[in-house]
């Protein structure tokens, strides 16, 4: 996100509609783009004389066959004061362990029956406690030679944000817990051979700008427990749940915690830094993970570190449009303090069945029109119902704006490079009166959405994008709709997660019942992401962070359509 977002993600997906193009995440991660053989048992010997030869030539630009493929280009980078979100996956296994963590703070619900949303007993379950019981670094299974990594000039859109993701697996049958535990370690070491970036660390350069230092520092995992059982989380306010089950990230470019329940299940919840990985490319890394583990042979797709797709032009071609979009965050106005209750972010996680999308959907096309996507149609929808919010506060604003996080991809890319690590995300944005978006149909709404969209999901805008941040380095920028203030009326952004690989990051014990990414990045603005369902196909799963007072209002007005979570719904 900013370019805070939590960026997005995609893989073998769902079958693709038309026109549902405008999602960051991967149009397919199912390997039909990378055919090229690449060593996949680091342990083997093949492996072993490979990097012997070509580690040194690899830096040097080598194509080498090992699994170190990377080229030495301009660095790049910008460092300002941290802010840390996060992202968690579940796993479901077996385990009897005691666990004591002070409680977080709680978030309060907004109305008795959603407060009962996951039951009696995810209430009692509110203040579980955690206990660590191992501390590990796993490092990549092969050395690897240190070298830095430059950031592209879209890595450098993004603060520093930690983002989290999540996955709930049902109890394995098949395997003990220590077995669990030492697949998913093993898994980890082999495949951090490939995505040797997220066992390094960021660093800051000369200049002040941040570049990853590839070094297998290797990735904190930590071993826990809680005293809760998996039903009795209350995954409807991940805040309450998810947060105390991801781990805080203290070094390195990702961190893994995995909790074992007092039922046998087993949550697994990643920390990694979003200057480093957008959506799409954590997602390549959880799919390759899981392939390694269930010891599926080669990995669907192999990461490409290649910055030189990013490159700036030469000369420079200048657009002022950019400026519109996107601002130096010296530019940024001052934090604004909350004092009402109600204007406090807080996170959701609700679901829409298949035949409220399409009723959505048909609604938000007009007769004159040709069909807009589901993706466009449910975030009209929820710029009407945010607008709506607005106007009823005693001194009422007069505009609201809503961005969408464009993957520039299938874009800047030819598909033999479809697997570039790292961020490749825009956020255009645009802003209507308060009037308007409450007085005109959704349809009208809809296409509003569509025409500041198709402005920027151009090669050339990516193209400018790259230019623009080159000309404004070493000072960083940031998105616009992040950092206008609330005073100039609500703001949110919408992420496509539609081609979350929810159910496909199985680690041998079968396909995961929920997964959610969780983004409570503390700013004004608030964060969508809508993901397919684990449990029926068309469903999505769609996380929220909005201020409580608007999620409330879409509580009461929008209940036909979003659901709050609950075990009934996830079957468990």
């Amino acid at each position: 996100m900013a370019a805070v977002s939590v960026a997005s993600a995609e893989l073998p997906p769902p079958p693709p509609q038309d026109g549902e193009t405008l999602s960051n995440i991967p149009q397919t991660l199912s390997g039909e783009d990378c055919k090229k053989q690449r060593i996949q048992r680091p342990k083997s010997k093949n492996a072993e004389k490979c990097t012997v030869k070509c580690v040194n030539t690899c830096i040097r630009s080598g194509d080498g066959e090992g699994p170190i493929n990377i080229r030495r280009f301009q660095r790049f980078g910008w460092h300002i004061d941290r802010i840390q979100v996060t992202v968690s996956c579940f796993f479901v296994t077996r385990q009897n362990t005691i666990f004591q963590q002070p409680t977080p703070h709680k978030h309060s619900s907004f109305s008795s029956e959603n407060n009962n949303q996951m039951g009696e007993a995810a209430e009692q379950a509110r203040g579980f406690h955690m206990t660590t019981t191992r501390k590990q670094v796993i490092t990549a299974a092969l050395p690897l030679q240190d070298h830095w990594l430059p950031l592209s000039n879209l890595d450098l859109l993004l603060p520093p944000l930690d983002v989290n993701v999540c996955f709930c697996y049902k109890k394995p049958l098949n395997i003990t817990n220590t077995v669990a535990h030492e697949t998913l370690k093993t898994a980890l070491a082999e495949t951090l051979v490939s995505y040797y970036a997220f066992a390094g660390e960021v660093v800051t350069n000369p200049t002040g700008e941040p570049e990853i230092l590839c070094n297998n520092r290797g990735v904190d995992f930590v071993e826990a427990g809680a005293d809760v059982e998996l039903r009795e989380l209350n995954l409807y306010d991940p805040d309450e749940s998810i947060a105390k089950l991801v781990p805080i990230k203290k070094h390195g470019v990702i961190a893994i915690q995995v909790t074992q329940l007092k039922c046998g299940s087993i949550v697994v919840g990643c920390t990694f830094d979003h200057r480093v990985a957008d959506a799409y490319s954590m997602n390549m890394f959880l799919l390759s993970w899981a392939e390694i583990a269930r010891s599926d042979g080669p990995i669907s797709c192999v990461p490409s570190f290649r910055r030189s797709l990013l490159n700036p032009r030469r000369p420079l071609i200048v657009d002022s449009s950019i400026d519109q979009i996107f601002m130096p965050v010296t530019s940024l106005p001052p934090p604004q303090e909350t004092t009402n209750p109600e204007n406090l972010l807080a996170s959701r996680i609700y679901y829409i069945k298949a035949d409220a999308l399409e009723e959505l959907q048909t609604l938000a096309s007009s007769s004159k029109n040709s069909k807009r996507t589901k993706l466009e149609s449910f975030s009209a929808f929820l710029w009407k119902l945010v607008a709506e919010h607005a106007a009823k506060d005693p001194v009422p604003s007069k505009t609201s704006k809503l961005g969408i996080v464009v993957d520039g991809r299938r874009r800047l890319m030819e598909q033999e490079n479809k697997t570039y690590f790292g961020n490749v995300l825009s956020i255009p944005f645009g802003g209507q009166r308060i009037d308007d978006l409450i007085s005109k149909p959704l349809s009208w709404v809809t296409e509003e959405v569509h025409r500041f969209l198709e402005r920027s999901v151009t090669k050339e805008h990516f193209l400018n994008l790259i230019d623009w941040v080159e000309t404004r380095r070493p000072t960083p920028a940031v998105s616009r709709i992040y950092g206008d203030g609330s005073d100039n009326g609500p703001a949110f952004v919408v992420s496509s997660g539609r081609s979350f690989p929810v159910t496909q990051v199985d680690f041998g014990w079968g396909s995961p019942v929920f997964g959610t990414y969780h983004f409570p990045w503390g700013g004004s603005a608030g964060y969508v992401m809508p993901m397919p369902s684990a449990v029926e196909d068309g469903d999505w799963m769609v996380y929220l962070l909005l201020t409580k007072g608007q999620l409330k209002f879409i509580e009461e007005e929008a209940s036909h359509v979003l659901k709050p979570i609950d075990n009934d719904y996830l079957k468990i």
